[in-house]
């Protein structure tokens, strides 16, 4: 049997490697890591309720590369794919799959909170560079924070710390909260109760439903006998859309104002109809966010995919620029972790969304829009909230 010329190569390559090490010459780790390609692993829904998320993510991701060349501080990339499925229970194993088998330098992930928490041990034991493009779980950002995480998009409670004040201005001084009971409810109340307490309103009940239920009735009828000034509320999806048309069809709708989390209206406008138009929501981007940089980007991004960016695009697309601008300070070399790390803390992302910087706890420092919805547009109205930083509470970097 004769040896294929690829065999060759490799048995010629490996005598070389033989003969450099034993006269001493063996090239230094650096240099052979310096060959190769960055290996970038994306862990992101591509199954279920959340695929279009995981998509969005991901093209945003490979847009902002692209846009300066396709490579990391010089280097080519070499892309691996795992479904997180949107499965807590998943989420070690494959996150695991990336880092143990497939030796990502790199991991981007992901929407879900529950499988950010696997995904979030596995960066804390292996040490590996980890980029979240989405989900908002405290932990990540505050005590279980770690100089290799860093967050591209928003902590739970950050859409709702901007809230409190845009609804005492408008002279709703005594709210009702309604939320599932689940972690991302808890959190985003926690941004709520501080925000609108301080500004000094008045929260006279604290609603609740288990996760994902979405029969309302019971909860919408004590909301009309409680007659508060307003609701503010975390919901999301197409259960966002349902809760704003069964609180129209109860009759609420031009009696009680309407207030959320940005996540209430994002991406279900037409879902909702009518029932969404004047509710008022508080986000880290919009659509219709007028500047130079969001109408370049949503033009190039619906050239590029065929398809308009949403708020997921627009993370995805500045995790891809965090990551550029890291691997751009160490010329490729990310086994230069201390540089690395201090080029993306000190980073400014002039992004679609506004400019921002990142915090000591790696969380996005930037500023958070007043928009009403209004014809199936979500309308920016003002900046509710500049700079607002996550504080990042029970955060030690070590």
């Amino acid at each position: 049997m004769t040896n294929s010329p690829s065999r060759r190569l490799v048995l010629t390559r490996s005598a070389a490697l033989v003969g450099a090490a034993s006269s001493g010459l063996l090239l230094p780790e650096w240099a052979m890591a310096q060959s190769g390609k960055i290996r970038v692993g994306l862990m992101l829904p591509y199954s279920g309720a959340f695929a279009p998320l995981g998509v969005a993510i991901e093209n945003g991701v490979r847009m902002a590369i692209n846009e300066q060349g396709g490579k990391l501080g010089g280097r080519e990339i070499e892309w691996f794919k795992v479904d997180d499925e949107s499965d807590p229970s998943k989420g070690i194993e494959n996150a695991n799959k990336l880092v143990q088998r497939d030796k990502v330098d790199v991991l981007i992930g992901t929407v879900h909170s529950g499988v950010q928490m696997g995904i979030h041990k596995v960066a804390r034991d292996s040490g590996v560079l980890t980029l979240i493009p989405n989900a908002g779980v405290h932990a990540a950002t505050r005590a279980l924070c770690a100089p290799n995480v860093f967050r591209t998009s928003f902590s739970n409670s950050q859409p709702t710390l901007a809230l409190g004040q845009a609804m005492v201005a408008k002279g709703h001084k005594k709210a009702v909260w309604i939320t599932w009971k689940y972690a991302a409810g808890d959190e985003a109340y926690e941004g709520f109760k501080e925000s609108y307490t301080k500004a000094g309103g008045t929260i006279v009940k604290e609603l609740g439903l288990p996760f994902p239920n979405v029969e309302f009735q019971a909860l919408l009828t004590e909301i009309a006998a409680i007659k508060p000034d307003a609701v503010a509320c975390f919901f999301a999806g197409p259960s966002g859309a349902k809760f704003m048309k069964d609180f129209a069809a109860a009759g609420l709708k031009g009696k009680i104002a309407l207030y959320g989390s940005g996540f209430l209206t994002e991406g279900v406008l037409q879902a909702a109809g009518p029932a969404a138009d004047g509710v008022m929501t508080t986000l880290h981007y919009s659509d219709s966010l007028d500047t130079p940089r969001n109408n370049k980007f949503r033009l190039e991004y619906a050239k590029a995919f065929k398809m308009q960016p949403d708020v997921y695009a627009v993370q995805g697309y500045d995790t891809g620029l965090l990551l550029m601008q890291g691997a751009n300070a160490v010329k490729g070399d990310l086994s230069k972790k201390p540089e690395l790390y201090k080029a993306m803390e000190g980073a400014v992302i002039d992004s679609p969304r506004g400019k921002w910087t990142m915090s000591k706890s790696h969380n996005p420092i930037q500023d958070m829009y007043l928009r009403v919805a209004e014809k199936g547009e979500n309308k920016v109205i003002g900046i509710a909230a500049k700079g607002l930083a996550d504080p990042g509470t029970g955060c030690r970097m070590g």
